[in-house]
């Protein structure tokens, strides 16, 4: 096995100089790692300031200073909430179109992973005037392109008020909890379509399309809330598992003028999903993606809605496995449009006209687009991050819309990700490396030159100086065939003449990643406390996981667990032979899918894995939401073995290591059913093992003490059952 070092840590001459402060938990998940950000950064209209939201935590207030791309100096201070009666601060914040009003969200409430409800205001920045949209707690308030009036959606109805006259019209009339929904999404479109707001304004603010969900025939999921009361309460909400029946989803227009809601008859689909809605740069024209429920079939539809709501296919996508849905399509002036595919492989750009005749492929190559920025029509160049530069890196470019003249506008080795100025005069460069924490610089947009540095967090690896820390040395492992990517950390004094426990990390999901080139998240303090403890710790992709092709990352349809279990388990195997790993002393750890991981390796691996721990682990696919779990397995009326063969409830029997199985009962994503049942699977077949529960935690377990119990709970468990050799011990 050959190791490429990409980077070590700069403090590392540290380590010889026998600066070995202790990492705690209370260090990790107390924030004494915390790192620096340009929080809520976006360009202003006129290119050449952007807003940065800053929060002083010693007074709580927040302020959004705006700051000149060319001086980089603090040009103004927007608004702060020290000047706003009955706000003392504010989280949250959205400009109008025409920048002249901003809407504000205090005493902002979570609903799910990314639903949020609260008091909202919109403030006039010309007349300095604060108006409360309403007293009750609403959701996703935007403005009118103009700032003349504001739609927002309370008790799942769709509302407007008019600013001037300060009147709120009622746009739908019924909104019922777990019955019908307007103007925002269900549970499943959420957590896995990944958005909230189901409407939309148009350009010229007359109309409004909006998204109507039927949930009456979604089965209920009910989860019990201990609280503080004498008696616990319950949560009740629509939740469709693998193969139940899904909300209707249905596209409607609410014209203003006429106050009228036309409903679009989108054509001859049934049992289908509606991912995306978007109008085009024509007022009257709204684009809708329709997708089959196998998630292989994806509609490009345009809605006339000026005529009838006619409806036209644009574009088709299709794939054997599945389409992934994204936020990339983007219209042109001409209302042609950008769109991303992996049709040839890989995730690459395609420009079509308006009719959807597809005008070239902007991008090409055996590497992945990660993300798409926009278009700028003066230099006629699309300005895109890929992975160019290897699987675990990130770089930023730009290209002509014909596909040539590519640039590669960001030099260092690591992730970079920019935010460009609304002129792509600029762009902001974030930067990390394993190496580096995040750093903020500005660079030209046309080549890419650096013009200064905004923020560092030199202080942070000031910090980190006082601290023992080991690299992370960057791999591949070739297992199974392929080269998958890993990273490892060793304990202090490493020598290669002892054996060390092993202790594995990874999600292994559909499309994910853990291993890359970037600095220490929250976990990674964690794993480097492990390895200061005496353990090697390593973290994998397996198959399945993105980045490296569409076959990398499909070879897992329809068989979840199968071949992602097999590289975890070979990787062990070949660790195990190596002379520094003691091969009885290998653990997994993994939360949610990679819970799910973990269950699986130390039941089909037994013979590898001396202990795992599995954090809100799926325990079986069938417990799990439509969307997901369809997208990559069918129905389990469909593929039954897919569903049963690799999961882990149906192996319980092969217990022999240490398992310990942790869940929070108010986790409304993987229901703490998963290990309810699996518990009930292991008692019946005789099997010891240890499982904590956290009450009313949801599937990020989190709140108050709760990481730092969680985590102490992880460690303990560690320790005890993976060895560290006394030996190893006395060299740390």
């Amino acid at each position: 096995m050959i190791y490429k070092f990409l980077a070590f840590f700069l403090m590392a001459t540290a380590l010889l100089t026998a600066q070995n402060k202790e990492i705690t938990l209370e260090d990790i998940y107390g924030g004494t790692f915390r790192q620096e950000r340009l929080q809520s950064l976006q360009s202003l209209n006129n290119g050449a300031e952007y807003v940065v939201l800053n929060f002083d935590r010693d007074t709580r207030t927040s302020i959004i200073d705006v700051y000149s791309y060319k001086t980089g100096k603090k040009t103004r201070t927007l608004l702060t909430s020290d000047d706003l009666e009955g706000i003392s601060y504010f989280r949250d914040f959205e400009f109008s179109d025409n920048e002249k009003k901003i809407i504000l969200g205090t005493e902002m409430e979570s609903i799910y992973r990314h639903s949020t409800r609260g008091i909202f205001y919109v403030y006039d920045l010309e007349s300095g005037s604060l108006q409360k949209i309403t007293d009750e707690k609403i959701q996703e308030p935007t403005l009118s392109p103009n700032g003349g009036k504001v739609a927002f959606v309370l008790d799942n109805n769709l509302f407007i008020k008019d600013l001037s006259s300060e009147e709120t019209g009622q746009v739908t009339t019924d909104g019922e909890k777990n019955i019908i929904i307007n103007g925002i999404t269900d549970w499943v479109y959420e957590e896995e379509f990944a958005f909230v707001q189901a409407y939309q304004w148009n350009k010229s603010g007359e109309k409004i399309a909006f998204l109507k969900f039927d949930e009456t025939e979604v089965p209920e999921f009910s989860m019990d809330v201990y609280g503080q009361e004498l008696y616990p309460t319950q949560t009740i909400f629509k939740y469709p598992k693998a193969g139940e029946k899904n909300s209707e989803v249905s596209l409607h227009v609410y014209d203003l003028s006429e106050d009228k809601i036309t409903k679009v008859e989108l054509g001859d689909y049934s049992d289908f999903y509606i991912p995306r809605i978007k109008w085009t740069n024509e007022a009257s024209v709204l684009s809708a993606q329709v997708l089959n429920r196998h998630q292989n079939v994806l509609d490009l539809l345009f809605v006339e809605t000026e005529d009838g709501n006619e409806v036209q296919v644009v574009l088709t996508e299709t794939d054997e496995a599945y389409v992934d849905v994204t936020d990339n399509l983007t219209f042109l002036k001409d209302n042609s449009f950008i769109w991303t595919s992996e049709k040839d492989g890989w995730n690459h750009i395609y420009h079509y006209n308006k009719n959807g005749k597809l005008l070239n492929q902007v991008t090409e190559g055996n590497w992945e687009v990660t993300n798409y920025y926009g278009f700028d029509p003066v230099s006629n160049r699309v300005f895109y991050q890929s992975a160019e530069n290897g699987s675990i890196n990130r770089d930023v470019y730009s290209i002509l819309a014909n596909g040539r003249n590519k640039t590669r506008l960001t030099d260092k080795t690591g992730q970079n990700s920019a935010d460009f100025s609304a002129d792509y005069t600029y762009f902001i460069n974030s930067h990390t490396s394993a190496t580096t924490p995040y750093e903020f610089t500005l660079h030209l947009a046309k080549n890419g030159k650096l013009v200064r540095n905004i923020k560092d967090n030199q202080d942070l690896l000031k910090k980190i100086s006082e601290y023992q820390f080991t690299p992370k040395e960057f791999s591949t492992i070739d297992v199974n065939g392929n080269d998958l990517n890993m990273w490892m950390i060793k304990p202090p004094n490493f020598n290669p003449s002892l054996e060390y426990p092993l202790f594995i990390t990874q999600y292994s999901g559909p499309g994910s990643q853990r291993v890359s080139n970037s600095f220490y998240g929250t976990n990674d303090y964690w794993f480097q406390m492990l390895a200061n403890k005496g353990f090697i710790v390593i973290a994998v992709d397996p198959r399945g996981t993105g980045f490296k092709g569409a076959d990398f990352k499909k070879i897992t349809q329809n068989e979840l667990g199968k071949y992602e279990v097999e590289d975890i388990i070979a990787v062990a195997k070949k660790l195990g032979n190596e002379a520094y790993i003691d091969e009885e002393n290998i653990g997994i750890w993994g939360w949610s899918y990679g819970g799910f991981m973990a269950s699986n390796a130390i039941l089909q691996g037994n013979d590898v894995f001396k202990m795992a721990i599995a954090v809100a682990p799926v325990t079986s696919w069938r417990f799990y939401d439509t969307v997901y779990t369809e997208r990559y397995m069918t129905t389990p009326q469909e593929n039954p073995m897919g569903y049963d063969e690799n999961s882990p409830i149906n192996h319980v029997e092969k217990l022999k290591g240490d398992y310990l199985l942790i869940h929070g009962t108010g986790d409304d994503n993987v229901h703490v059913q998963n290990s309810m049942r699996m518990i009930e699977a292991l008692v019946q077949a005789n099997k010891q093992f240890d499982w904590a529960i956290y009450p009313d935690k949801s599937h990020g377990i989190y709140g108050g003490n709760t990481r730092l119990h969680l985590y102490t709970l992880m460690t303990n468990f560690i320790e005890d059952h993976l060895t560290v050799n006394p030996n190893i011990k006395n060299a740390l």
